[in-house]
């Protein structure tokens, strides 16, 4: 598997309040301004999403694929690759802390691409990709 890049911020809300918004699939084009479509194709019997669909545009990077996700409570939810066009894998995760009166969450995430890429500049795209995702999660939680 390729190398992880990582990243944290702090949420000021509890982790219930957090993983509610990571959960909820459908809402991610409102916050989330690369992926355009989601559709929840499996559920699991918590009624979280165990399989899920992604239409992202990224400007360069443009793909349709799915993961498949593995809840751990309000405290980390893991996913990977089910299938993708031009991702060949991707492994990921969202971790949850107790911060004072908040939540920090570190998005973790591994990516590779079916077209070749320098090291260099897929570890630029998983960083934009993660703080994207932080900053648009924590706007999302808060707003």
């Amino acid at each position: 598997m390729a190398d992880q890049a990582s990243s944290s911020i702090t949420v000021n809300a509890n982790k219930a309040s957090v993983m509610a918004v990571i959960a909820d699939f459908e809402s991610y084009p409102e916050w989330a301004s690369m992926i355009r479509t989601v559709t929840v194709d499996e559920t699991g019997p918590d009624g979280r999403a165990k399989q899920v669909s992604f239409v992202l545009d990224a400007g360069v990077l443009k793909d349709e694929y799915s993961l498949a996700y593995d809840w751990q409570g309000d405290d980390r939810v893991d996913w990977h690759l089910v299938k993708g066009k031009a991702l060949k894998s991707q492994e990921g995760s969202y971790v949850l802390e107790d911060a004072g009166g908040g939540t920090l969450v570190t998005y973790r995430l591994a990516v590779d691409l079916t077209i070749p890429m320098l090291g260099m500049f897929k570890r630029k795209a998983e960083k934009v990709i993660i703080d994207t995702a932080l900053k648009g999660l924590k706007k999302r939680v808060e707003g």
